[in-house]
C-alpha cells in the first residue's frame, strides 16, 4: 500500500501527466488514435493543438490547480474566489503552461462569462439538460483529497463547485460521488469498496428523493457493462473513470484505455488518472512521463502545500 503521501503525489501528477499524455489526441474519434499512446504522437499525426508542446496540461489541469489553490487559500470552499480564480485563468493565463490557454469547454466559457458580467458565482453556471458536459468533473479531484468535513460537508461543497460552471444535478450528482470516492482512496480503501462505500454515503446524506439522487439512479448507474465512449458527456466520463479503476491494471494501462476512446481524450485521461495515481501511488506514474511535463513547477509548490495542510 502506497503511503498517504504517495497517494496524493499519485493522484496530482496522475492527472496532470494523463491530460496532457491526452491533449495531442483530443476531437479524433477512436479508430485514429495511434498505438501505443506516447507523449509525442508518431511523425504526421494531425495533432490537436497543433502548436502546442508536447508535455503541456490543459484546461483540465490548470482549472483543478485553481481549485487546489483556492481551496488552500481559503481553507475552505469558496465559490466566488474559485470562480475569480477560473477568471484568472481564462484571462490571463494563471496556472496555464507558458500562461498560454489554448482550449476551454464551451459551457464553461459561457459560465465564465456570465461570472465577468457580475452574476454570483453559484449562479453562473447553466442549469439546463444539455449542460451535462465533464468540466466541472475534471477539476473536482482536490476537494475529495483536501477535505476534513463530514460527507454532508464534502457533498455540499461538490455541488458548490459544480455549480459554477455546471448546475445540474447530473453534473453535481457526478462530482459529489467522484468525491466521496477520492476520499476514501485517499484513506486507504479498495477502489470498489471504496466505490460503494461513496455511493452509500452519497444516498444517505441527500435522501432518495434528491434531485441529485434520482439523477444519478436514471442516468448514470449502472456503471460496469455499457460501452464506454470518450465524448465530453460528464456520465461517459464518470463510467470510464469507474469501469477502467476497476479493470485492475496499472496507471499506464489505465490511462492509455482512456485515450483510446478518442475525441476528450485529455478530460478522459486526467479523471481516470487521478483516481488511478491515487491508488497506486506517484511510483506508478512513468518517470518517463512526468520527465515530460512543463509547467511543473508551479504545480509542485501547491502540492508540497496540500501535502503540509493533510499532514496537520
Amino acid at each position: 500500500m502506497p503511503t498517504l503521501t504517495e497517494r496524493v503525489e499519485g493522484a496530482i501528477w496522475g492527472h496532470l501527466v494523463a491530460d496532457a499524455l491526452g491533449v495531442p489526441y483530443e476531437f479524433h474519434p477512436p479508430e485514429s488514435v495511434p498505438t501505443p499512446v506516447a507523449m509525442t504522437p508518431p511523425p504526421g499525426f494531425p495533432r490537436a493543438h497543433a502548436g502546442v508542446r508536447p508535455g503541456t496540461w490543459s484546461d483540465d489541469g490548470a482549472q483543478m490547480l485553481a481549485l487546489l489553490d483556492s481551496l488552500l487559500s481559503r481553507g475552505r470552499f469558496d465559490a466566488d474566489d474559485l470562480g475569480g480564480r477560473l477568471l484568472a485563468w481564462l484571462d490571463r493565463g494563471e496556472y496555464a503552461v507558458d500562461g498560454i490557454v489554448f482550449d476551454v469547454g464551451i459551457q464553461t466559457a459561457a459560465a465564465l462569462t456570465r461570472l465577468r458580467q457580475g452574476v454570483p458565482a453559484l449562479r453562473a453556471g447553466a442549469a439546463d439538460e444539455q449542460s451535462n458536459g465533464n468540466g466541472s468533473l475534471m477539476r473536482v479531484l482536490p476537494l475529495g483529497l483536501w477535505h476534513r468535513g463530514t460527507d454532508a460537508d464534502l457533498c455540499a461543497d461538490a455541488a458548490a463547485s459544480s455549480r459554477v460552471t455546471h448546475a445540474h444535478s447530473r453534473s453535481i450528482a457526478c462530482c459529489q460521488v467522484y468525491s466521496l470516492w477520492v476520499r476514501r482512496l485517499r484513506d486507504g480503501a479498495d477502489a470498489r469498496e471504496g466505490f460503494t462505500d461513496a455511493v452509500a454515503a452519497f444516498r444517505e446524506v441527500l435522501g432518495p428523493h434528491a434531485p441529485e439522487v434520482r439523477e444519478f439512479d436514471a442516468h448514470v448507474l449502472p456503471v460496469e457493462g455499457v460501452p464506454l465512449g470518450g465524448s465530453g458527456y460528464v456520465v461517459d466520463t464518470f463510467r470510464a473513470a469507474v469501469q477502467l479503476t476497476f479493470a485492475g491494471g496499472n496507471y499506464e494501462q489505465a490511462v492509455r484505455a482512456a485515450i483510446s476512446l478518442g475525441h476528450d481524450t485529455d478530460t478522459t485521461a486526467c479523471v481516470v488518472g487521478g483516481v488511478v495515481g491515487l491508488i497506486g501511488g506517484v511510483q506508478e506514474v512513468p518517470q518517463a512521463w512526468r520527465d515530460a511535463l512543463r509547467g511543473e513547477e508551479r504545480a509542485r509548490r501547491l502540492l508540497a502545500r496540500l501535502e503540509a495542510t493533510i499532514r496537520e
